[in-house]
């Protein structure tokens, strides 16, 4: 059942699952919602966790309207959810939400046990025309330029298409009508657009700033990256020391969760299991 988390400039959607347990949060990426996390949910809950998926601002069921979607703001929306739910929480973050993700675990250290980071946009990008010799880097590239200066819902869906290599799941064309479906109502493409044009140097410059633990998971495929493995190493080497790990899923995009979803839990309870340890 879809439950609403009233902030000011507007209202959260999130649902809540499982009866006791560390509480997890997961939040997805832009131009999603959180049937993102169809697939992981159940199976956190079943290993024992309590589970919250939330919708960002702009998207799913959230209300549109929102003055700002940066990273900053859409940590302190994460923040305020781990609080009204009673936290503290592990809170996973994936592409934008794991810069936001980031931003929360360094800003409230008391409500943010473990971090993880799915294929995260956390530090700010450097562009070499080198990096367009890369065909699946640059079809990428040019689809999310489409999206963020047109508002173009065919060019987000191509980038969908760049960024799922490999599998995909049974429900793939269902899916791809949903996502198309809410960019079509009011203020949604919007949000999208205000998100795809920002920067995560705010996330970035409070990687130093986080107290946690932090794992890092890259699809070994991301077409985001020409190389995601060394873009998971960067990140890895901006914490503190000994704070992160980075684990590469084979064969994955920039959605592992969603294309592997027992690979990308297995990692989370191993690294859940050692921070406890």
């Amino acid at each position: 059942m879809t439950q609403h988390l009233t902030l000011d400039g507007g209202t959260l959607a999130y649902d809540l699952a499982g009866d006791t347990g560390p509480l997890v949060v997961l939040a997805h990426g832009m131009g999603d919602s959180r049937a993102a996390y169809r697939f992981v949910a159940p199976l956190l809950v079943a290993a024992g966790h309590r589970v919250a998926t939330v919708d960002l601002r702009g998207h799913g069921e959230s209300s549109t309207g929102w003055p700002e979607h940066t990273r900053t703001a859409i940590a302190g929306d994460l923040v305020a959810l781990i609080r009204h739910l009673g936290g503290p929480a592990v809170l996973v973050g994936h592409s934008i939400s794991g810069g936001a993700a980031t931003i929360a675990a360094a800003t409230a250290p008391e409500l943010v046990t473990a971090l993880v980071e799915l294929t995260p946009f956390t530090r700010a990008q450097e562009f070499s025309l080198r990096d367009l010799a890369h065909p699946a880097y640059r079809r990428g590239v040019l689809a999310l330029l489409g999206m963020a200066a047109f508002g173009s819902t065919g060019s987000w869906l191509r980038y969908l298409e760049l960024a799922y290599p490999g599998p995909r799941p049974a429900d793939w064309d269902a899916r791809q009508a949903e996502i198309a479906a809410m960019l079509r109502e009011p203020g949604r493409m919007k949000a999208l657009r205000a998100m795809g044009q920002g920067s995560p140097a705010d996330a970035g410059a409070q990687l130093a700033n986080v107290t946690c633990p932090v794992l890092v998971v890259q699809g070994e495929l991301d077409p985001d990256w020409v190389s995601p493995r060394a873009e998971g190493e960067a990140v890895v080497a901006d914490l503190p020391a000994g704070l992160g790990r980075l684990a590469v899923v084979a064969g994955a995009g920039h959605y592992p969760h969603v294309q592997f979803p027992e690979r990308v839990v297995e990692l989370v309870l191993e690294f859940l299991a050692a921070t406890r340890a």
